[in-house]
């Protein structure tokens, strides 16, 4: 963990862009509550196989021009080079300085898997397109991706997106710190000692919290899906227990050393603010509105 050590520690916020009206205010809602804590950056979220790029756009736009640099998602599955490319170009154009880059996956259906196949292979497109205008964040599994056929293989594809150029990489969501503990230590052993910054999944649901991590590779320790489980309906008991449990986990991942935190709102900002205020963390920055 001692590479770690070294880096400014900076705090971001995630959100999915809305589908209606009413999301869309919600959402400007929890952008403002939020914006208060001066994080360093908001990111948005890319739908599989670009199916929400007109929406992610949007978003991005709005909430960049709100004052907090805006980091847009960008899947590459699917796509063609020329439209990476003018997604780019438009980002680039707005101010956008930062993005988030991916491998994602094809919709149900969809067959083409596009000029890039890999996250490695947009990370060395972005670089080769537009230099070193863009802070490129790549996804990190300290319990290793769901899809690796080893631990070995996980950390070989990581090292990849590394070498085409990645700037930092944010984590999956994850309850077991000795994980992401561990995955550092074996970056550290390949020589890696870019920023790696641990995703934060607030827990106020324990139906959503499963269906996420049976999708996404998350391990839910037993003791706490057993707490949740004994909670049954009891949605304030759960979500005072998650606080807890997230709290405890942040404390003891900025302790060691982690670079900051990086939040899963899921659009909503009560549980994030809990844990922040638990934390008793100061704004990254001053915001002027």
């Amino acid at each position: 963990m001692q590479s770690q050590k070294q880096f400014k520690r900076r705090f971001s916020f995630e959100f999915f862009p809305p589908k209606t009206p009413q999301g869309k205010e919600k959402l400007q809602q929890v952008r403002d509550q939020l914006a208060e804590r001066g994080p360093d950056f908001f990111s948005v979220t890319y739908g599989a196989g670009g199916s929400t790029r007109e929406r992610t756009i949007d978003t991005v736009l709005t909430l960049h021009q709100q004052g907090i640099s805006t980091a847009p998602h960008l899947s590459c599955i699917g796509a063609t080079k020329e439209s990476v490319a003018e997604l780019l170009d438009l980002y680039r154009d707005n101010g956008i300085n930062r993005i988030v880059a991916l491998r994602g996956d094809l919709p149900s259906g969809m067959g083409a898997p596009g000029d890039l196949r890999y996250a490695n292979d947009l990370v060395a497109f972005i670089r080769e397109h537009s230099g070193d205008h863009f802070n490129i964040e790549v996804a990190a599994y300290p319990e290793f991706h769901p899809q690796a056929r080893s631990a070995e293989e996980d950390l070989i594809n990581f090292k990849r997106k590394v070498d085409a150029g990645a700037s930092s990489a944010i984590t999956q969501y994850f309850y077991n710190a000795d994980s992401y503990f561990y995955f550092i230590d074996r970056l550290e052993a390949l020589g890696i000692t870019l920023p790696v910054v641990p995703g934060i999944m607030p827990i106020t649901n324990y139906t959503n919290l499963m269906r996420f991590s049976d999708m996404c590779g998350a391990e839910i320790p037993r003791w706490i899906r057993k707490q949740l489980e004994a909670y049954g309906d009891d949605v304030e008991s759960i979500r005072q227990f998650g606080i807890e449990v997230v709290t405890r986990l942040c404390e003891r991942l900025l302790g060691a050393g982690a670079p900051g935190l990086h939040f899963y709102t899921l659009n909503q900002a009560d549980a994030s603010l809990q844990v922040w205020e638990n934390l008793g963390l100061s704004p990254s920055r001053k915001i002027a509105f």
